[in-house]
């Protein structure tokens, strides 16, 4: 017999944990749209955002506030030199050229990390409230419901920004057609920086939002696993299927490690990622492209 309460308990934590997921989905989103280069070091430039805050909150004693700051500040600013010197000089190359870069780019993220802050697993300053969140009957961990309650926050405030900014909208234009985006002004490849650095902000902040719940190690990219199958089910340039992909995987992952056991979330997430590539093999919401040669 169904246990009910139980089930609707394991189903708010997954939604709650899927904004995590789809947080940092439009984050690899953003990059693809623009540059059409598939970030597969994602979760590393996560993990760094997480470090950053982990140093100016502890190391540096920084109020919170202030090391959000500097740890977005300091993970778009990587994003920033990322793009320039690594992504900017193999435009036009075949882009697995760029996928190699960016599978590079991951294990360099996790050795800098390494050197510096060692392997060792480490906990963030608390600063998410700590009072029980109940729904009906149902218990929400505290963490994880502000942490997808930020992660919405910043979703809505992204995608408002990306509607209605100059920035946002030379973004859009760009990644709808690069030629007519030179053909009438804009820099494509100031748009191409602004994508990465973008990504990169937002990516951080997921990484504070994940460490803040599970905390923080050089490990921490195996997040960017998950978040790389949300963006695929849900399509590689579609926003829209970030969002629902992220909640979606989450879903899975909770009923998966509530009734199979922790050790089936992950198998749980490539078996629907194989059955949606099955019907679908653009994603649920990815554009449907079709080349001839």
């Amino acid at each position: 017999m169904i246990d009910w309460p139980y089930l609707f308990e394991i189903s708010l934590t997954g939604i709650a944990s899927g904004g995590l997921y789809a947080l940092a989905a439009l984050a690899f989103v953003l990059v693809y749209k623009a540059t059409r280069v598939v970030n597969i070091a994602i979760g590393e430039m996560l993990m760094v955002g997480a470090y950053l805050f982990f140093t100016f909150a502890a190391s540096f004693a920084l109020p919170i506030w202030m090391a959000v700051i500097g740890a977005v500040i300091g993970t778009g600013l990587l994003g920033a030199i990322v793009e320039r010197t690594m992504i900017r000089p193999l435009l036009g190359e075949p882009p697995i050229s760029v996928f190699m870069v960016t599978v590079g780019l991951a294990s360099i993220l996790v050795g800098m990390v390494e050197i510096i802050w060692s392997a060792d697993q480490r906990r963030l300053p608390e600063f998410l409230p700590n009072a029980p969140i109940m729904v009906g009957e149902a218990f929400l961990a505290p963490k994880v419901f502000y942490g997808a309650l930020i992660a919405a926050v910043l979703i809505g405030a992204v995608l408002l920004v990306f509607r209605f900014w100059r920035g946002g909208v030379a973004l859009r234009a760009t990644a709808s057609d690069q030629a007519a985006a030179y053909s009438m002004g804009i820099n494509v490849p100031r748009v191409f920086s602004l994508a990465w650095v973008a990504s990169a902000m937002i990516a951080s902040v997921a990484g504070i939002m994940v460490g803040a719940i599970g905390g923080i190690s050089s490990s921490m990219g195996v997040f960017g696993l998950s978040v790389l199958v949300v963006v695929i089910v849900g399509g590689l340039d579609s926003v829209l299927g970030a969002l629902v992909g992220g909640i979606f995987i989450g879903l899975i992952e909770a009923l998966a490690g509530a009734f199979l056991g922790g050790e089936y979330k992950l198998l749980a997430t490539f078996i629907v990622l194989v059955l949606v590539l099955m019907v679908r093999p653009y994603g649920l919401f990815g554009t449907h492209e079709i080349e001839r040669l």
